[in-house]
């Protein structure tokens, strides 16, 4: 599969009444998919199932975030973010996802991860969200060095959110 695909540009909007589940084992790999997931993404349950599930990252997210989301869920935390993904035929997508760890029923061991992704408020995205993620993008890609462009955007958002007073969730449920 091609990692980035042509983008179409063209955005396709979750119903409010669906929603996209998805699975994975500890390292990120897909375990589970529900059919909105596939419906969307626009890849079959074979294509998806052991991939990693940043086969649907859409090159304009930033990577801080995903680190803010893999940092959280390390130290078994939730975590709530605003997504943009990318379907296999270039479409785009928003979804506002909830990821969990993952335990065992006996002894609460973290086995992988579990994520439920609904529709966005799309107000919300087109007048804080595409602007945060487009300036931490910028900072990213300002440095040669893709991981001196993750710490600087990090500390990016960090500042951002220390400025605010707010957590990354805090922020996303008050705007």
């Amino acid at each position: 599969m091609q990692r980035y695909p042509y983008l179409s540009g063209r955005e396709v909007f979750l119903p409010d009444d669906q929603l996209i589940v998805t699975k994975t084992d500890l390292k990120g790999r897909i375990t589970y998919a529900n059919q909105t997931f596939l419906a969307f993404c626009g890849y079959t349950k074979k294509q998806v199932l052991g991939a990693p599930h940043n086969i649907v990252r859409h090159p304009h997210m930033p990577r801080c975030v995903f680190k803010l989301l893999w940092d959280r869920l390390g130290a078994g935390e939730e975590v709530f973010a605003n997504v943009v993904n990318l379907a296999a035929n270039g479409d785009h997508y928003w979804v506002f996802a909830h990821v969990t760890p993952s335990r065992t029923s006996s002894d609460g061991i973290v086995v992988g991860y579990h994520s439920n992704r609904r529709s966005v408020d799309r107000n919300a995205v087109e007048k804080a969200i595409i602007p945060l993620y487009a300036d931490l993008l910028k900072e990213e890609q300002s440095h040669a060095d893709p991981k001196h462009g993750l710490e600087a955007s990090t500390k990016m958002l960090s500042d951002r959110l220390a400025r605010m007073e707010r957590t990354y969730d805090e922020y996303v449920f008050s705007i």
